[in-house]
This record gives structure tokens, C-alpha cells and sequence, in this order.
């Protein structure tokens, strides 16, 4: 048996495998040298003229003006879209069509494309699991490497980057911030469809909370699960993390027009990938570079574009993260805080609503332009900014409003789906008529005493006060693994006027992991609502309730959320008005205290007990998490900063030789 099966694996298995060839003729003509390039040429530009032929490139287009497009490109595809291997998701499987189109469109104009890939894996898939303890690592990771492919290619005139998701897409536009000199675009993967009947991608990751909780059957878990991803590409069809970061692409001038959130696979969406390719060549030609379209203006409209969709917290880390990246001002806690009391909310999408509008209706709807648009009018946007397409964001405004791409797109919503398009993207007027609260708050208090941050628009207006304010006081039941926690929620361990304290799950615990599990559950469970939750790792984008993560410092860098205690009394309190919040402990058995009592106590507290790394907790984690805390931490953005972490590694160096 042993020998049968070794054969299988090891012999040939048919004769045509030992007809073997040892040499070939070779490209048929020859390179179009000239004295000077032989003379003064580096030998690679020479050889990798060698190499394009040999792979098949005419050696009369040689010459032609080169773009290298990257793509997080996974899974292999037949040309009929039928999977011979999967990708890890619907955001990375159809980008190659657009690579394809852009590819396509260079040629036809005389230009050499270039291609390259690295990959990126799904938050969905890897919650509740130690895959996400890889997640937030993995975008400084891919940002390097993206940087490295860019530099390996020393005749790239321009770089088209494709990329849709969570990290990808993040990770795409660090590499392009970095790389300043240079012509930069991004194309933007779009987002799948949902289904005609049936849940959205977010709500169906909960069917496993809702089916323990009594809330659904086995027949209705599966089929709703089963259609929710109702095409085979693009990111998840609410403003979670893959959206916002496509919104936020194009509000940082990094796409051509109205190009984040078109309908993965469909002709509007790959006309955005030619129109791209266009552009990147005109940026070359014209010199316009990466470091001409990302200034602190651009980083403004980001922030201001964000605020008005309500957009995920997770863009708290990339958008400072870019920044750094640009060697631009990092903007903090405080320009959040100040953005968000001054621009109104406008976009009504899952997951915030009040309508639950998908993310291709705010598409139709006009998308970043028409909300721009609007943020011009009330006096918000730096129109000064350039824009990849050579145009600042006036003049690009200024087209939109009349165009005939904004007249029909909002035709083709209310001809479809019979919405109105301004009912997905509102005026400041209407929109403070349907009660649309600014997205995010940034709770301070003796849990946090660096700072936190809730999707505040999220929490279920039932539960807040006529005059908007949100106020639990609760008593604390503590969990140092996310398994635990969800095990709680669908065991019955939690309860209507708990407050779930998730703790040691930060960067040093987790890589930060994203706890959409529990956020969810608790957002489509009848209780939920009357529940708060505590944590120093961060949410998926589509999170919603009351909420509060991104606690700072986190437990195991000595932050006193690590001395929470079951049945400690904890006060939050979340002014939706005004952006304001706090979180404190103020309470033990039958004693209650003030914030400051709160403080001195939990200061003479231990840890928790159980607190600690998680076990599976990678050695590449370990050492991004040491590396971005000596970096400024997450509230800079989780990145690298060379000169800091030089200077600390000379330091201790010297310390260590005394």
C-alpha cells in the first residue's frame, strides 16, 4: 500500500512528460539599443528589456512609457469566473478584471504594463479566531513589501494600485504615501451585491449568536447564509472597514471620480480601471506625483468625508497612518473630535442607517463626489486639493454638479430600486430632521485615561435620552478572551444591564484583534442594546451599539482597564450632541465613589488575574506590537516610525553596554 500510494505521488504519469526540451530559439527580432543606452544604461534596464521579450512582450514596444499596477489579487479563476482555487474572499477575487482593463488600456496607448500581487486575508473569516491576530500586523507588512515591488522596478513611470478590503486597501494607499515621487492611483475594488431576499453580510455573521439565543432556526441560519454574498466579488455591501477605506481613497484625491463603491463586476466598475489607467499616464506625463495630491489639505477632506458617512472606526488607525506615511502632520484625538462636532452626517447606510441603505445605493445615490458636494456648500471642504485626475477637488465638484454621470446614476437608483437618492444622501437640514447624530465620541475617564473612542451614531436611539444622551451604570462582567466572552452571550452569562469588560486583547494581547463577533450578536440580540461593552482591542467597521474599544493604555501596557473586577459598578456616560463621553469605575459591592476615588483605586489594584498574551500570539506580532507602541502607539496609527525606534534601540544599546 505504501509503495501504490508513493507511486501516485512521485512517478510520471504518462510518457509526454519525459519529452523535455533543453534550448529554444528565442524572441524572434532584437532590442532597440543605441550606443548611449549600452554605454550609460544600468545593466538592469538593460537585462529587464531581456526579460520583458522573454515574456512575450513585441521588442518594438520596448521604449513605451511603463506602469506597474498592483493588486491583492487571491484565488485563481477560469475565464467563465468559475473558482479552480479560492481567494479568502469576494474583495480580492474579481480585482483582476480590473488590473486586466487597466492593462489593457496602457497597451492600446503604447505603454508597457507591469504586474504584481500581494494578497490579503478577510476579517470576516478570521473573527473569533487566532487568524486575526494577523489582521491589523498584516497591513504594515503589505505596505512594505508593496514598497519594496514599487523600488524593484526602477523604470515604473506610474503605480496603479487595485485593492478593495480591510487591510488591502489600507495597505495600498501606505505604499503609495510612501512612495511620494511618484504617479500614484488607486482603483478601488467595489463592493458586492446583496441579495434579493435575504440578509447583508454583516447582519448574517450573527446567525450563530441568533440561533443559540432562540432567535432563528437551523433552516433559516442556512439559508441565509448561503445568498448573502449574492455576487463573487467586491468588498461587503455595508460601510464597514472595505467601504470607508474606498470613500476615503477617493476623498484623498487618490481615484479618478465617483470611483469607490461601484458594483464589483459589472461595466461602470471596469470603466474605472480604464479611466485609472488613463489617468496614471497623463499623472506621468505631467509629473503629478503622490506627494502633489496628499497634503495636510487632503488628510482634512479624508477626516471631513469619514465623519459625513459615518464611517468605521478602524479608518481612526489608517488615516494617521497614511499620514505618517507622507511625512505629514499625524493628525490626533483632538482634530477627531473637532471634525466630528463640525460636519453633519449625511449618508444613510448600513450599518448606521436610520435607513439601511447598501453601500451601492449611496453609489448611485453620487457616492464621495455628491457628499462633497454638499460639504462644499456648508463651507467644510479644502476644494484647493489636488486630485490624481491633474484637477483640485473645485474643479472636479464643479463638473459633478452638472455632469451627466451624477443625472443618470441617480436615475438608474430610483428607476431599480424606486429610492429616492435623496433619502441616501441627505442635506444638512433633512439629515438633522431623521435624527442623524455625528459618527464617532471619544470617552475619556479612569478606564481611559488616554483616551477611547464609540461609533456613537450606532447606539439604539431607544436607549438614549431625549436631550441625546447615552448613560449606563452597570456592573462589570470581565473576560480575557474573546471565546469566553461570546461563549457568555450565547450561553445566557450576559444579561440587560451588563457591562461586558473585554480585556488584554489590544495590541500586546492580540495584535489588536476585531471583535465584530460580539458586537454584532449583541446588536441583533433583543438585550443587546441594553448592554455595554468595554475593550482595548478595536471593532469591525459595520459594529454597531454601544461600544467602546481602542481603550488606551491597554491592559497589558499598565492601563487600569486591566484591574477590572466582575461587579465592579462602571458609569458611561456619551453625550451624542456635543461628542462627548466618559467611562469610569465608581463602584464596589454596595459602595459607590466618585471618578477620582475610582481612579486611586484601581491605581493600588493587581492585574486580573488571567490577564496575559494570548498563547497563539505569533513571534511577527509580538514584534509589530513592540514596534508600533515605540512608534507613538495606535493612536498614531499603529505604524513604524524608523527614527523613534532607532533612537530607543541605540538607547538601550548604550544601556546595555555600561
Amino acid at each position: 500500500m505504501l509503495h501504490n500510494d508513493w507511486c501516485k505521488i512521485a512517478e510520471p504519469g504518462g510518457e509526454e512528460v519525459y519529452r523535455i526540451a533543453t534550448h529554444a530559439s528565442g524572441p524572434a527580432g532584437s532590442l532597440p539599443l543605441t550606443p548611449e543606452l549600452l554605454r550609460e544604461s544600468p545593466s538592469g534596464d538593460l537585462f529587464g528589456w531581456s526579460q520583458n521579450v522573454g515574456m512575450g512582450l513585441s521588442p518594438s514596444r520596448l521604449g513605451g512609457q511603463e506602469v506597474l499596477l498592483l493588486s491583492t489579487l487571491g484565488g485563481i479563476r477560469r475565464d467563465d469566473g468559475r473558482p479552480v482555487a479560492l481567494g479568502y474572499h469576494t474583495g480580492h477575487w474579481e480585482v483582476g478584471l480590473l488590473m486586466q482593463a487597466a492593462a489593457e488600456e496602457i497597451s492600446s496607448a503604447g505603454g508597457v504594463p507591469f504586474a504584481g500581487y500581494v494578497s490579503d486575508p478577510c476579517d470576516g473569516r478570521s473573527q473569533g479566531t487566532a487568524g486575526m491576530f494577523d489582521s491589523l500586523p498584516y497591513r504594515n507588512d503589505a505596505a512594505i513589501v508593496l514598497r519594496r515591488l514599487i523600488r524593484s522596478l526602477p523604470t515604473r513611470k506610474a503605480v496603479i494600485g487595485v485593492a478593495t478590503c480591510d487591510k488591502g486597501l489600507p495597505a495600498m494607499m501606505l505604499a503609495l504615501a510612501g512612495s511620494p515621487s511618484l504617479p500614484g492611483i488607486i482603483v478601488p475594488g467595489g463592493v458586492t451585491l446583496p441579495p434579493t431576499f435575504g440578509e447583508d453580510a454583516g447582519k448574517v455573521q450573527t446567525i450563530g449568536a441568533r440561533y443559540a439565543n432562540g432567535e432563528m432556526t437551523l433552516e433559516e441560519a442556512a439559508d441565509m447564509g448561503c445568498r448573502a454574498c449574492a455576487t463573487p466579488g467586491g468588498g461587503c455591501q455595508f460601510l464597514g472597514t472595505a467601504g470607508t477605506s474606498q470613500i476615503v481613497a477617493e476623498a484623498l484625491g487618490l481615484t479618478v471620480p465617483h470611483a469607490a463603491l461601484a458594483p464589483s463586476g459589472q461595466e461602470v466598475w471596469t470603466e474605472l480601471a480604464r479611466q485609472s489607467a488613463r489617468a496614471a499616464m497623463f499623472a506621468a506625463k505631467q509629473g503629478l506625483t503622490v506627494g502633489k495630491v496628499l497634503t495636510d489639505a487632503s488628510i482634512r477632506n479624508a477626516m471631513i468625508v469619514h465623519a459625513a458617512f459615518g464611517g468605521s472606526t478602524n479608518l481612526l488607525l489608517h488615516i494617521p497612518a497614511i499620514a505618517q506615511a507622507a511625512g505629514l502632520r499625524v493628525p490626533n484625538v483632538a482634530d477627531w473630535a473637532d471634525i466630528n462636532r463640525s460636519v453633519p452626517r449625511l449618508v444613510s447606510v448600513l450599518p448606521n442607517g436610520p435607513v439601511p441603505h447598501t453601500t451601492v445605493r449611496a453609489f448611485l445615490a453620487g457616492g464621495v463626489p455628491e457628499v462633497m458636494l454638499r460639504l462644499r456648500g456648508l463651507g467644510l471642504l479644502e476644494e484647493s486639493a489636488l486630485t490624481v485626475s491633474g484637477k483640485t477637488w473645485g474643479e472636479v465638484l464643479d463638473w459633478w454638479e452638472s455632469s451627466e454621470r451624477r443625472r443618470r446614476m441617480r436615475e438608474v437608483l430610483l428607476r431599480s430600486d424606486g429610492i429616492d437618492p435623496e433619502t441616501v444622501i441627505y442635506t444638512k437640514e433633512s439629515a438633522r430632521a431623521a435624527g442623524m447624530a455625528s459618527t464617532v465620541t471619544f470617552p475619556i475617564g479612569n478606564i481611559a485615561p488616554e483616551g477611547s473612542v464609540i461609533k456613537s451614531a450606532a447606539i439604539d436611539p431607544s436607549v438614549v435620552s431625549d436631550n441625546g444622551i447615552y448613560r449606563h451604570l452597570g456592573q462589570a462582567k470581565v473576560f480575557t478572551t474573546e471565546r469566553a466572552a461570546i461563549k457568555a452571550i450565547k450561553t445566557g452569562g450576559i444579561s440587560a444591564g451588563d457591562v461586558l469588560a473585554l480585556i488584554g486583547r489590544g495590541p500586546s494581547g492580540t495584535g489588536m484583534e476585531e471583535t465584530y463577533q460580539l458586537t454584532s450578536a449583541l446588536k441583533h440580540l433583543p438585550f443587546g442594546k441594553k448592554v455595554s461593552l468595554l475593550t482595548d482591542a478595536r471593532f469591525s467597521g459595520v459594529s454597531t451599539g454601544a461600544c467602546i474599544g481602542h481603550i488606551g493604555p491597554e491592559a497589558l501596557a499598565g492601563g487600569p482597564v486591566a484591574k477590572l473586577r466582575d461587579g465592579d459598578w462602571i458609569e458611561i456616560v456619551v453625550d451624542l450632541n456635543q461628542l462627548e463621553g466618559s467611562i469610569n469605575f465608581v463602584g464596589e459591592g454596595e459602595e459607590r465613589f466618585d471618578a477620582v476615588e475610582g481612579a486611586r483605586r484601581l491605581y493600588e489594584r493587581p492585574a486580573h488575574p488571567l490577564l496575559s498574551p494570548d498563547p497563539d500570539l505569533p513571534d511577527d506580532t509580538r514584534l509589530w506590537a513592540a514596534l508600533q507602541a515605540a512608534s507613538g502607539g495606535i493612536w498614531r496609527g499603529g505604524v513604524y516610525d524608523v527614527d523613534r525606534i532607532v533612537e530607543l534601540l541605540e538607547a538601550g544599546r548604550k544601556a546595555l553596554n555600561r
